[in-house]
């Protein structure tokens, strides 16, 4: 059953040097509920969700993502939430997420936001230091972080995320540490911390070379990974994910769908989708989405077999704290498989990267999962060695 809905909003003002998702760049100009290019993407996204088949139940989270949601203007915000309330249902305690960033909002806008549905907000910061902030080309300076905060704060929004990006050029271990206090200081319910992937297709992929200077060295990004385990945790926060931090009760039920391996709808140019055992994923330009929509949303379909279906939940299902259940491992692929996937791990076991432990509820159950912090920072080299298993 499809409970999941994720909405691409491409509308940038420049492209930061990390970034390599499907984006519209803007440039510094505001967007109105009159521009063109917003009602007409707008107007395209919801043709393809109302030519959606419907599901039985109402959603259960919707996240917008991009691009930079923020520079949405709240009329075309709630066209779309309309649109999906008329086409799918939205249960009365969805949670119903948006990426802002600094300096795209002002309290009257996230108010409109919020009128509109939604109840969570994501604010992506990446740092708090004015110079990185300015070498990764963020629009945004600490100025307009804080001004951001205070908005969040003034409307009553107990429920929003900070996104921290660990790696960048000339970061350093005091730069990570500032950051995290700081953070902490803001108190979140929420915490997103990613370590930099340099994509060759972006200006930081093109212009430096993994490992080498200005970049941390492997000794030091794990350094950073160590230190924001330590400090956040310390500091009542779950470590829920490998690159995920939540207050009880906090955390994003949304992304909780992708690491579980379930079903969920993909709205917009890029999005992808996983519903009835099958992953799509649309255009990655307005022109090709455009054309896409107009010639009747043709999908070109990758039917997830079941060699796929086990390797896509243990990568998954692994970068959660709780780990995989073994128990439906086994019967869904079966017990040679697992023996398999269990033997191949025991060197991992036996320094501590890989737990298998029993299920205090039942004595029937077990689970696998990795240590926190030793196992999901070598959790790429522990799937590389499932990866290469020959399974039946």
């Amino acid at each position: 059953m499809t409970t999941a809905a994720y909405i691409h909003i491409p509308f940038c003002r420049r492209r930061c040097y990390y970034c390599d998702f499907a984006i519209s760049v803007v440039g510094d100009r505001d967007l109105t509920e009159d521009s063109i290019i917003v009602k007409d993407y707008i107007d395209h996204l919801c043709q393809e969700i109302r030519a959606t088949s419907q599901s039985n139940k109402p959603l259960q989270t919707i996240f917008f993502g991009g691009g930079t949601p923020s520079l949405l203007p709240v009329k075309q915000l709630e066209q779309v939430i309309n649109t999906i309330e008329k086409q799918f249902g939205i249960a009365s305690d969805a949670e119903i997420s948006i990426e802002i960033d600094p300096n795209t909002f002002d309290q009257e806008k996230l108010q409109g936001y919020l009128d509109c549905g939604v109840n969570r907000v994501s604010l992506g910061i990446q740092t708090f230091d004015e110079k990185l902030l300015e070498l990764c080309g963020r629009t945004h300076r600490v100025k307009d972080i804080f001004q951001a905060i205070e908005n969040i704060k003034k409307l009553s929004i107990e429920n929003f995320s900070l996104d921290l990006i660990t790696g960048l050029p000339h970061q350093t271990l005091d730069h990570c540490q500032t950051s995290l206090e700081t953070a902490i200081d803001i108190n979140p319910a929420h915490l997103s911390c990613y370590d930099l992937v340099l994509e060759p297709v972006t200006a930081f992929g093109k212009q430096y070379q993994p490992g080498k200077t200005p970049l941390p060295d492997d000794e030091t990004t794990a350094a950073m990974y160590r230190l924001t385990q330590q400090i956040l945790t310390t500091n009542g926060y779950n470590h829920y994910e490998i690159s995920n931090y939540a207050k009880p009760g906090y955390q994003c039920q949304h992304n909780r769908v992708y690491w579980e391996n379930k079903p969920y709808y993909g709205f917009g140019m890029s999005a992808a989708s996983y519903v009835a055992n099958q992953r799509y994923t649309r255009p990655r330009t307005r022109r090709e989405y455009y054309n896409w929509i107009k010639e009747g949303a043709v999908i070109d379909i990758l039917k997830v077999d079941q060699w796929d279906l086990l390797l896509e939940t243990l990568m998954l299902g692994l970068r959660l704290a709780e780990g995989v259940d073994l128990s439906i491992i086994s019967q869904k692929f079966g017990k040679n498989n697992l023996s398999k996937i269990l033997n191949c791990l025991q060197e991992y076991q036996n320094i501590n990267w890989v737990l298998i432990e029993k299920n205090l509820k039942s004595n029937q159950k077990y689970r696998l999962r990795l240590t926190d912090p030793e196992g999901f920072l070598f959790s790429n080299q522990i799937l590389t060695s499932l990866f290469e298993l020959e399974l039946d």
